[in-house]
């Protein structure tokens, strides 16, 4: 009894607490104003003033004339850093047109008989290039006009290659591939992100202008460039006056059924038909099997991504549309799609079409069932597009990320006085040394609990969505009254601004998965979304039974076992999303070849060591760490691929540093299949801010860290954190900074055909001295979490693998345009040049000695390395996974086919030249191992560079002296 009083009173005090709390602190929070879309889409940007928002209330003032301007793309005036073409009748256009490269700018200057803001079209064919959307910058009198001019997105237009869906030998259908159809698309210039629902606006003065589009990826053809003023889309209620002035009548007894995957063209390669499993309502239909059934999901969730679906329509007249879809993914929030029918929003509610949450299937008749919106729809062939939009999300969105960009800069301000870890007794007067700080509390706090007010009125609901908004804007208000407890709750702080970056990410994604939609009669009743209960327990019953029956986890084969010649095992221990690419990639370009049948495993690669063992391996393994072939080959595990006789054709596909870490006793035992290398990544605003300079050498890094550390940042060096996982062993490699170090002055890991370790020569002594002073003279952090530092701008600089760049894309969009990454720091030479070796890692391809068919086996690894195969697995990764899923191919030709930016894969280039591998030796894990031992000697006990790592040194060379003793191998 006692414990239940004392219970009840410790509720009843946090209860009393947090309702003072609010009564004091929160009450002028709670009781924030709702504004509108229209007052939250004019606010203007502190904080990046290059931002459209700035550029157009800097133009507020300025007419909109209705003169239309056509720029002939062949009347071009200048051309630098490209070699252009003029093209006649290209894809049924009569006109003579310019075809455009991949680098360089062309420029047109014409006439504007009246200042003023136009919209800007284009004309564009997406001749083949890389298979992704093509990319300008946009330059008006030599300028760039604002940020988002300088990423200006031109979709390519894609189907399916077949036009039926294939099935396997299980009577599963295969995902149909997705290949390009270029057809002229007339594009108007606009936000690619999506913050922006309508097209970008251009001030142009009155007189000479000149227009510059510099090319930042893919080939591009242009016929024309248009500037107008964007017809304003008529409302519903105009439209209806419209049908009746033109004595437009409902149809009778037409139903239309548009099944989703039928779709004609799509916007991304992304956009393939899916499967459905989960209702008995989906069309087509099989409790076991896979079906292609749906389209969309969670790959359709980018503003821009469109689908389109013909269909022919029987009689003129009016007709209302019913979509079956189901958004299961994003609660609290709709997903938002525009329709265009030939091109065309229909009337102004079509422009923002939501979809709810809803975990079952939902028929979205448009309008509503009682009254829905009707559409006309002359006899003949229709072409009916649904786009992502953002919709009313977009001004919520700019102003969140604007947010997230001031209350950073502030806290980068509060830590420059407090320091990451303030004295939680020490009053710092933030209020003071910060004046402004006060100020964007208050407006920041007032302007999220807005923007919370008025998602909470469009979605119609309270939510987890505005729990974020909400506790930021109660603690900011809480900062303005206290600002004494700033330094206390610092990090509180910090972690509700990455949980602002993070509804970002969130809210942006609009996904919809999509069934079918239907054009039909108004007197028509629309048929239900969802099926009965009965279906639905038949269906749950049949899809138990089956699951004793079914193998799920096994991938298909599109040919019957006997019309295979030959056969090989291959086991790949990546995601079900990889291993069903590369199966698809065999049935259609590998087996038909070469006879040669393969049967995919996607398995545990840790079990691939006791299968070996136990003589039931496979006979190919893939994505296998470089640590791997040599220790099989000391153990006659793997095939020595140099004894092939195209052996030395094949190694030319690869650079030297990657075939390295596979050599071993005059042999050769995998082919390379990634290779990752670090860059110098950098906060271009924040260095900018602090007037520094980007380092090329290492004395230029020794100069910037005092710099940054008075303002309390930090350098980021790549070091061993934390495993992902309690327990887990980790193959260490020798740590990335110090072989950047060792190579740039000439140092090795092994002398002596690799039988003892040089760590102990002058070099080596020097390379490490260098490395632990970073962290003993200048206290650099031993652990950190370098993306979320990156993004809050305490790290504004550090060095990562190269692949941290796709991390940047998809998971910080508020800081696009802010960053860039270029070689790391180098060694000044005598002559003046800087080196800038540096060491990788990747995976490899191995053959397995107990593999019956080695011929076979090998033919295999020749077509999987091979830069055509390696471009299309890398372009299908990222189609399907998205640039995050950037693949780091080992291939020379094929990474620079690969869809990167011009400027960026150039900046890759340079460093490649300049990698250097890391040989594997026998009982070579040791030198990661005790590097790190020794390393953590010198920071944390202060011991002698010299003698912590002489220390290890021995035990690095018993290990490498023992394993050569057990294998048999010389050891002087």
């Amino acid at each position: 009894m006692k414990t239940y009083s004392k219970t009840v009173f410790l509720l009843m005090c946090v209860w009393f607490s947090g309702f003072f709390f609010l009564l004091s602190y929160g009450s002028d929070v709670l009781a924030g104003t709702t504004v509108s879309t229209e007052e939250l889409s004019q606010e203007t940007s502190n904080i990046r003033l290059d931002l459209y928002t700035n550029y157009l209330e800097q133009h507020s003032d300025k007419k909109r004339p209705n003169d239309e301007i056509v720029i002939r793309a062949i009347n071009y005036s200048e051309v630098t850093g490209m070699n252009v073409e003029i093209l006649n009748g290209l894809e049924g256009n009569t006109n003579d047109v310019l075809f455009t490269e991949e680098v360089g700018q062309v420029e047109w200057q014409f006439e504007v008989k009246q200042a003023g803001l136009y919209h800007i079209n284009l004309q564009y064919f997406p001749i083949e290039g890389k298979s992704s959307s093509i990319e300008r910058e946009l330059l008006i009198n030599d300028e760039l006009p604002f940020q988002g001019a300088s990423t200006l997105v031109f979709p390519r237009i894609w189907e399916n290659e077949l036009d039926e869906i294939e099935r396997d030998n299980r009577d599963n259908d295969l995902r149909p591939r997705q290949v390009e159809s270029p057809i002229w698309q007339s594009h108007d210039l606009k936000d690619s992100e999506g913050y922006y629902v309508e097209p970008y606006l251009f001030y142009f003065e009155e007189g000479i202008n000149s227009l510059t589009l510099v090319s930042s990826r893919e080939p591009m053809v242009i016929d024309q460039i248009m500037l107008y003023q964007v017809s304003e889309i008529p409302s519903y209620e105009e439209v209806i006056k419209d049908y009746q002035e033109n004595n437009y009548k409902e149809v009778e007894d037409v139903f239309i059924k548009i099944q989703g995957e039928d779709a004609s063209l799509k916007s991304a390669p992304t956009l393939y038909p899916i499967n459905d499993r989960s209702s008995p309502a989906t069309e087509p239909y099989h409790v076991s099997k896979i079906r292609m059934n749906t389209i969309g999901g969670y790959n359709w969730r980018w503003p821009g991504q469109w689908i389109s679906w013909e269909v022919e329509v029987p009689e003129e007249g009016l007709y209302q549309i019913g979509i079956k879809n189901k958004q299961n993914m994003i609660r609290g929030l709709y997903s938002t799609r525009r329709l265009l029918i030939n091109d065309q929003v229909p009337f102004q509610e079509m422009d923002m079409i939501n979809f709810s949450f809803n975990n079952q299937w939902d028929m979205n008749v448009l309008g509503n069932s009682e009254e829905p919106y009707l559409f006309y729809l002359s006899e003949g062939t229709h072409e009916f597009k649904l786009e992502v939009t953002l919709g009313e999300m977009a001004p919520i969105l700019r102003t969140i990320e604007d947010s997230v960009l001031e209350l950073n800069s502030i806290y980068r301000k509060i830590l420059m006085v407090t320091g990451a870890v303030p004295d939680p007794y020490r009053d710092y007067q933030l209020d003071q040394n910060i004046p402004e700080m006060i100020e964007v509390f208050s407006r920041q706090s007032e302007t999220l609990q807005q923007v919370a007010n008025r998602l909470a009125e469009v979605t119609g609901e309270t939510s987890d969505q505005t729990a974020i908004l909400n506790t930021m804007a109660y603690q900011l208000q809480d900062f303005v009254k206290r600002p004494e407890s700033i330094q206390r709750r610092l990090d509180s702080f910090k972690i509700n601004v990455g949980g602002l970056g993070t509804w970002i990410l969130t809210v942006r994604e609009q996904p919809l998965e999509i069934d079918y939609f239907t054009i039909a009669a108004p007197n028509v009743k629309m048929p239900a979304a969802d099926a009965s209960f009965f279906r639905k327990a038949l269906h749950e019953t049949g899809a138990f039974v089956y699951s004793f029956i079914e193998d799920y986890n096994t991938v298909g084969n599109r040919m019957e076992d006997d019309e295979q010649e030959e056969a090989i095992e291959l086991w790949i221990g990546t995601g079900r999303d990889q291993a069903q690419v590369l199966k698809s990639m065999i049935d259609d370009s590998f087996t038909p070849h070469t006879g040669i049948h393969v049967d995919l495993k996607l398995v545990q690669m840790d079990v691939l060591l006791p299968a070996t063992l136990a003589r039931q391996g496979p006979d190919v393994a893939l994505q296998i760490g470089n640590e791997v072939p040599v220790n099989y080959a000391m153990r006659n595990a793997v095939v020595d691929i140099s004894q092939f006789p195209d052996y030395k054709e094949v190694e030319t596909r690869f650079r030297e540093s990657a075939v390295l870490p596979y050599r071993f006793d005059n042999g050769v035992y995998a082919l390379p299949e990634q290779q990752m290398f670090s860059m110098l990544f950098y906060r271009k605003d924040i260095l900018e801010e602090l007037d520094l300079e980007v380092p090329n050498t290492w004395d230029d890094v020794l100069t910037i860290i005092p710099e940054l550390q008075k303002n309390h940042m930090d350098f980021a060096f790549p070091l061993l954190q934390d495993p992902q996982f309690p327990g887990e062993v980790q193959n260490l490699i020798p740590n990335q900074t110090f072989t950047m170090m060792l190579y740039q002055q000439d140092g090795e890991f092994y002398r002596n055909q690799a039988k003892s370790s040089d760590l102990d020569s002058d070099i080596s002594m020097n390379a490490f001295k260098q490395w632990t002073s970073l962290y003993t003279n200048y206290k650099l952090p031993l652990k950190f979490d370098f993306p979320n530092r990156f993004r809050t701008g305490e790290m504004p600089i550090g060095i990562d693998d190269y692949t941290f760049y796709n991390h940047l894309s998809v998971s910080a969009p508020e800081i696009r345009g802010l960053w860039e990454f270029v070689p790391i720091p180098g060694t000044l030479q005598p002559d003046g040049t800087v080196r800038r070796e540096v060491g990788s890692s990747g995976t490899a391809a191995i053959i397995l000695e107990q593999a019956e068919n080695k011929e076979a086996s090998w033919e295999f690894l020749k077509w999987w390395t091979e830069k055509d195969t390696q471009i299309r697995f890398g372009r299908e990764m990222e189609g399907l996974m998205g640039a995050a899923a950037r693949y780091p191919t080992a291939n020379i030709e094929a990474l620079e086919e690969l869809p990167w930016l011009v400027q960026d894969y150039q900046q890759l280039e340079e460093q490649w030249q300049w990698v250097r591998g890391i040989p594997e030796v026998p009982g070579g894990y040791f030198t990661g191992r005790h590097l790190d031992n020794a390393f953590r000697e010198v920071v944390n006990n202060g011991t002698n560079t010299r003698e912590a790592l002489m220390d290890y040194m021995i035990y690095i060379n018993d290990e490498i002296r023992v394993k050569r003793t057990e294998f048999e191998l010389p050891i002087e």
